[in-house]
């Protein structure tokens, strides 16, 4: 095995992710560098610690900056309360060293992971549902899409766009 085989993995997962699985990987990434930075925190290794929380910090606020106001403002509004609060948890850990602050912003990180989780699923089975009527609808259809109309329905899109193929931070650990 090479060692570029990890990166290629991980480069071929977001590339072939959804957006709501880019935003749950986004979620996950935040989560395991935190806690990296608490291990760290505890065996007093700041300079780990500060690396492993500035990296969570720039998935927060790439969360945050691809909020999308004109699709649901008062839910960005929302949304963007908790990533700020996430963020200055995270930013107070990394500089007070405190295993409380960092505590605080991962219950809210795991909460909204988990938030996040139910949300795909109930997309999933919403998307199956239509899937499965607009089979039933039309036995005699002939098959083959026209050039305009799409061949599945489109996904809706979630409120912070995950990531974007031009983000400069990785969610390796």
């Amino acid at each position: 095995m090479s060692a570029g085989t990890p990166n290629s993995y991980l480069r071929n997962a977001v590339m072939t992710a959804s957006p709501e699985q880019l935003h749950l990987m986004l979620y996950d990434g935040a989560i395991r560098f935190s806690l990296q930075a608490r291990d760290a925190i505890e065996a007093r290794d700041y300079e780990t610690s500060y690396n492993k929380l500035s990296r969570a910090q720039a998935i927060i606020l790439e969360m945050q900056s691809g909020l999308r106001p004109e699709v649901n403002r008062e839910l960005c509004e929302r949304m963007a309360a908790i990533y700020s609060f996430i963020y200055r948890k995270l930013v107070d850990a990394s500089v007070h060293h405190s295993v409380s602050d960092l505590d605080d912003a991962l219950k809210i990180l795991r909460y909204q992971r988990e938030t996040w989780v139910m949300l795909i699923d109930k997309v999933n089975q919403t998307r199956a549902e239509q899937g499965s009527a607009g089979a039933d609808e039309a036995p005699d259809a002939k098959p083959g899409p026209s050039p305009k109309t799409p061949a599945a329905p489109a996904k809706p899109q979630p409120v912070g766009e995950a990531a974007s193929a031009g983000s400069t931070f990785s969610v390796e650990g």
